[in-house]
């Protein structure tokens, strides 16, 4: 049995169904399963959120996996009939908590990979987009933030996270336009990290979940993976000085870590270090 069948065996829908949990290996999976194009609702940002928080709280899960359920769809963003039906204050709470459930996995000292099968458009992306990285099955949909057809703007971070990723100027355009484009012009763009050449979804959640392990113990050193995301994400939009001195004290911490230890020994004894995440 591989990882991806341990994972669907262990699999745990969450309170209201829309989120599946299971953690094994390392590697905790996050799959968002609301048919039929796992579109978020209120109702799947609050399985999300306490998918992330179970990951932050394991302290044997290093690398968080973030898919979804099928061959369509990543996500295709926020239920848009689920908008139509609420009163302004709810969706202004419901971008609200969005907000706070992405910031959750952004600061999570735990390195999160997007496995982006099938399209990902609209606040499917702007999940993707908390993750660190982002890898996508070459030719399997399209991407990008089209709000502005609706009247509206990419409202739980797209703004805000795709002018970091690609600049101010090309992430107006993007959006304004309301393009979607495939996965060959967002690796362009820097928007994902890779594309995986795979014939079907499991063939490519395979090859996330090896590619994940491979950010682990023992291969390598699990805190030191999740406090340079940490430190990366906590630490880029404050001035150099504060970034620094959080940076320092990230280091501190690791110098204390036994993997620091094992490490810097298999350095010097000319040997490959065995990390075990602590």
């Amino acid at each position: 049995m591989n990882l991806r069948e341990t994972l669907n065996e262990k699999g745990e829908a969450l309170a209201n169904g829309k989120v599946r949990y299971a953690a094994a290996e390392g590697v905790a999976l996050i799959t968002l399963t609301n048919a039929p194009a796992n579109g978020y609702s209120y109702e799947m940002m609050r399985d999300l959120d306490e998918a992330v928080l179970r990951a932050r709280f394991d302290t044997e899960v290093f690398v968080v996996v973030v898919a979804g359920e099928g061959e369509k769809f990543f996500c295709a963003g926020a239920d848009i009939s689920m908008l139509d039906s609420v009163t302004p204050a709810f969706k202004y709470a419901f971008c609200l908590h969005a907000n706070e459930t992405m910031l959750r996995l952004e600061h999570t000292p735990k390195l999160v990979i997007a496995a982006l099968g099938g399209h990902c458009v609209g606040g499917g992306l702007e999940i993707a987009m908390s993750a660190d990285l982002r890898y996508a099955r070459r030719g399997s949909g399209k991407c990008g933030l089209p709000e502005v057809a609706l009247g509206v703007l990419p409202g739980t971070g797209g703004t805000q996270r795709l002018a970091r990723a690609v600049g101010a100027s090309r992430a107006i355009e993007l959006m304004a336009d309301g393009a979607t484009f495939d996965y060959d012009k967002a690796e362009a763009l820097g928007l994902i990290n890779g594309q995986v050449d795979a014939e079907n979804e499991a063939d490519f959640l395979d090859a996330i979940l090896e590619k994940a392990q491979g950010y682990c113990p023992p291969q390598k050193a699990g805190m030191s993976v999740g406090l340079i995301k940490r430190a990366v994400q906590s630490g880029v939009d404050l001035p150099l000085e504060s970034g620094l001195a959080l940076e320092r004290e990230m280091q501190q911490r690791l110098f204390c870590s036994e993997d620091a230890r094992e490490g810097i020994a298999a350095f010097v004894g000319k040997r490959k270090a065995e990390f075990k995440g602590r």
